[in-house]
């Protein structure tokens, strides 16, 4: 059979990037081993950037309401039990003062992994994607036109050829090792156990503290839904064990308790030293093995690079772009990814037992978020005096930001402008009639302040919402400078 992409790996990010690219309206085929989702719901909690590019393929409206935007879950606490005593609350970074910026129109989202899943493959599978559980990659090699796959389902095996593959195929990737893609990082941690339960504990969540660790037991968290988890250390557990070791970080034996699954956790962290090679590119923990934190640096990271390269595989699937725009995938991925991998460990989060802190500012959580920069040829001026990220509000409109989130009318942000096509963010009838013949919507914004701009410059934003090249004012040639810096960007064929 023949499709465009192939993702191998039906988890967070291969799902997401199977629902990207036929939102976009690229042919793919998703192939995932299991039958469905993983028991153990694994990830809870992603941000509201997570949400903004949901609302974009038009997912936001399907999605249950959230407690995480008002910090359910990321709290964390050190107790006896618990129903026992407090102490110490450990702070994922130092308090500040709470802002009061809106930085985004969309809302985190507080749902577990195994229900965040099949809400991505049903809206993948209505946009037109090829969902193929139950289906495992036997092997795969690549020439210089496209990738060959041999898969296997419930009968014999066959062949998909595509035009490119995303390995998106977990931490471990035989992809990624058939490659001989090298990763850096701190490498294997620890090993913890797990044992995932329901009871009816919802009154201990009142003060909006979802984390507990829990003396002498292990670390305790909620999913919101009913479901809990504590981690233990790596040793057999029997159910009379197991049981006791849950009414002991509870504080009392006298609720029903549901087990429902237990789980071996691997915590380690590294970074691949590529994130692609010829028409094969890693995405999600393939590329990036991050452990678990309250940054939410695994998922969300993963759903981030889905994003990033999607727009770009589509826009070369369609000849709008060269090839060559696909080099920019790694080149503004990985350094997010390493960055993410700093943070985590400069950060008190119950990761340094392995090691020691990493001695490297702190970067504040919503400039992870919302305000990472990327550098690459799909850029112009994002330059080495800019620092990594910060803070919406301590960008002013620089190429390789986020473009900036500002409430247009009631229910429509900027950030609704984006996301299909090239757009030119201007209020000028020259920069108009510039953008018309290279295919670029133009789009009338007031006030231009948010994007560093005079009433006489303009913005190229990207098919991803975020910043390509800026013109603080009117050029002598506005059509000719545009047409410079579309081409540029974009690696365009015209």
């Amino acid at each position: 059979m023949r499709s465009s992409v192939l993702v191998v790996g039906g988890g967070l990010a291969g799902t997401s990037a199977a629902l990207f690219l036929a939102w976009q309206g690229v042919a793919v085929t998703l192939v995932e081993k299991h039958p469905g989702s993983s028991p153990h719901p694994r990830a809870v909690g992603f941000t509201a950037r997570t949400g903004e590019l949901l609302r974009a393929a038009g997912l936001e409206g399907g999605l249950p309401p959230s407690r995480v935007s008002k910090g359910f879950g990321i709290r964390r606490v050190r107790v006896a039990s618990l129903v026992g005593e407090r102490f110490e609350e450990t702070f994922w970074s130092p308090p500040a003062e709470q802002s009061q910026i809106e930085y985004s129109p969309a809302k985190g989202v507080g749902v577990a992994q195994d229900r965040m899943e099949p809400l991505l493959r049903d809206k993948a599978r209505e946009y037109g994607a090829d969902i193929r559980m139950s289906t495992r990659m036997l092997e795969f090699s690549q020439d210089d036109d496209g990738v060959t796959a041999v898969v296997q389902g419930d009968g014999e095996p066959y062949e998909i050829r595509a035009d490119y593959l995303v390995a998106a195929d977990g931490h471990r990737s035989p992809v990624r090792e058939a490659l001989g893609i090298t990763r850096s990082g701190r490498g294997y941690m620890h090993t913890s156990r797990s044992v995932l339960f329901r009871a009816p504990l919802d009154e201990y969540l009142k003060d909006g503290i979802g984390q507990f660790i829990v003396d002498g037991v292990g670390f305790l968290t909620t999913y919101g839904d009913g479901r809990w988890v504590l981690m233990l250390e790596d040793r057999e557990y029997d159910e009379p064990e197991l049981r006791a070791k849950i009414f002991q970080a509870i504080g009392r034996d006298d609720l029903d308790v549901e087990i429902i699954t237990t789980g071996r956790w691997t915590i380690s962290a590294a970074v691949a030293d590529r994130f692609s090679a010829g028409r094969v590119f890693l995405a999600g923990d393939a590329a990036h093995t991050l452990p678990p934190s309250r940054g939410g640096f695994g998922a969300n990271v993963g759903i981030e690079d889905a994003y990033n390269l999607a727009w770009k595989l589509a826009a070369v699937l369609g000849g709008e772009s060269r090839p060559s725009l696909l080099d920019t995938y790694d080149a503004e991925r990985r350094p997010v990814a390493l960055l993410c991998h700093q943070q985590i460990f400069a950060r008190n989060d119950g990761h340094n037992r392995d090691g020691q802190p990493e001695d490297a500012p702190l970067i504040d959580n919503n400039a992870m978020h919302y305000g990472v920069l990327y550098r690459s040829d799909a850029v112009i001026g994002a330059g080495p005096e800019l620092p990594p990220a910060q803070r919406p509000e301590q960008w002013n409109g620089q190429p390789g930001t986020r473009a900036p989130h500002v409430w247009l009318e009631p229910g429509k942000s900027t950030l609704d402008l984006f996301h299909r096509g090239w757009v030119l963010v201007a209020d000028h009838p020259q920069w108009e009639e510039a953008a018309a013949p290279l295919g670029i919507r133009y789009e009338r914004v007031e006030p231009l302040d948010a994007f560093g701009l005079t009433a006489k410059g303009a913005s190229l934003v990207r098919p991803d919402g975020y910043l390509a090249w800026r013109s603080t004012d009117l050029p002598d040639a506005p059509a000719a400078v545009l047409a410079e810096a579309f081409r540029r960007t974009s690696a365009g064929t015209r």
